[in-house]
């Protein structure tokens, strides 16, 4: 496949994308040292509010704040904001390079939950795709020959809760104001979070707090540079960038946290990264995929600090995303 400037203008700026996403998830992996991820999540949606409420504001789509389809939206709700507390949870517990070894199994999770919510049919190259991957996890966790603890626990609900979230948004979106999709996971958030912080509060020194303010501006700004990185590119080439996380996880684990890869975590990383890639390209041929699932999933799990860049977009009214070329539903991204 021949790559064009524009494409590679996608890629890089997916590039850069996951590059602030994953400087993100360090400083949440920093302050996780000394608070809770409960205490952590709040604050940085907290924080993050204001510049989403602006997004939000700039709405004109006719309508009310009340779902068309209130049970799907209530449990995306729930999926959404478990996602986020599991994976900061997970961030502060385990090595970053494994923790995102083990969120990277999401692509494989959306595939298959795509079949009973979507009616996707799953032929058996990504049903393949789909076991290979998960041999993939096993691989990386490795259960009886090392402890697993709560980190890997959490690791793993946050791939499942940020899979079933994306297809249910790909079930309801075309029928869904986005604004509906974006604001109740952070009033749920807000309730869920700031109902259980009396139970974990730590006070903050002003740094600290400085730190959560980077993680609520590094969330938009990577959701943003994706929305770039879509209008600029095919989705083929820019959704693997996602990938490229790793070795940021790498670097940063290397120097800031003294971690070091084991043979295990890259044996199965590798074996899940090529899983999902294959998963994303067969998703790009009309003739595999009806509601490519995956490929609509942005690079990023969605979170109350990295709202899904989809859900902006159509907010913001911003056009030409290439992600929408041949697919099939035409539901929302």
């Amino acid at each position: 496949m021949a790559i064009g400037n524009s494409s590679l203008r996608g890629a890089v700026l997916a590039l850069a994308a996951m590059g602030i996403y994953a400087t993100h998830d360090v400083v949440v992996k920093l302050l996780g040292e000394d608070y809770s991820a409960i205490q952590i999540v709040f604050f940085a949606a907290l924080m993050s509010f204001p510049v989403v409420s602006v997004v939000l504001l700039s709405d004109r789509t006719s309508g009310t704040l009340r779902p068309v389809h209130p049970w799907w939206t209530l449990l995306r709700t729930v999926c959404t904001v478990t996602c986020g507390v599991t994976a900061f949870y997970a961030f502060s517990e385990l090595p970053l390079a494994q923790t995102y070894a083990i969120l990277f199994a999401t692509p494989l999770l959306i595939t298959v939950i795509a079949i009973p919510l979507l009616g996707e049919t799953v032929r058996l190259r990504r049903w393949a795709a789909v076991i290979c991957g998960l041999v993939g996890v096993m691989v990386v966790l490795r259960p009886g020959s090392t402890e697993l603890g709560s980190g890997h626990l959490a690791a793993l609900i946050s791939a499942m809760t940020g899979a079933l979230a994306s297809v249910i948004v790909r079930k309801i979106g075309s029928e869904e104001r986005s604004v509906v999709l974006l604001l109740f996971p952070m009033v749920g958030n807000f309730l869920a979070m700031g109902a259980l912080l009396p139970f974990v509060y730590q006070p903050m020194p002003l740094a600290h707090l400085g730190l959560i303010c980077i993680i609520a501006l590094f969330g938009i700004a990577g959701s943003l540079l994706v929305i770039a990185a879509y209008r600029s590119g095919e989705a083929v080439i820019v959704a693997p960038m996602q990938y490229s996380q790793i070795l940021w996880a790498t670097g940063y684990g290397w120097f800031l946290f003294d971690e070091r890869l084991d043979g295990g975590t890259v044996l199965g990383a590798s074996i899940i990264i090529g899983s999902g890639l294959y998963i994303l390209f067969r998703e790009s041929r009309s003739d595999a995929s009806q509601n490519q699932p995956v490929l609509q999933t942005r690079l990023r799990q969605e979170t109350v600090t990295t709202p899904r860049a989809g859900l902006l977009q159509r907010i913001l009214r911003l056009g030409g995303d290439r992600t929408m070329t041949g697919s099939g539903s035409g539901r929302g991204a």
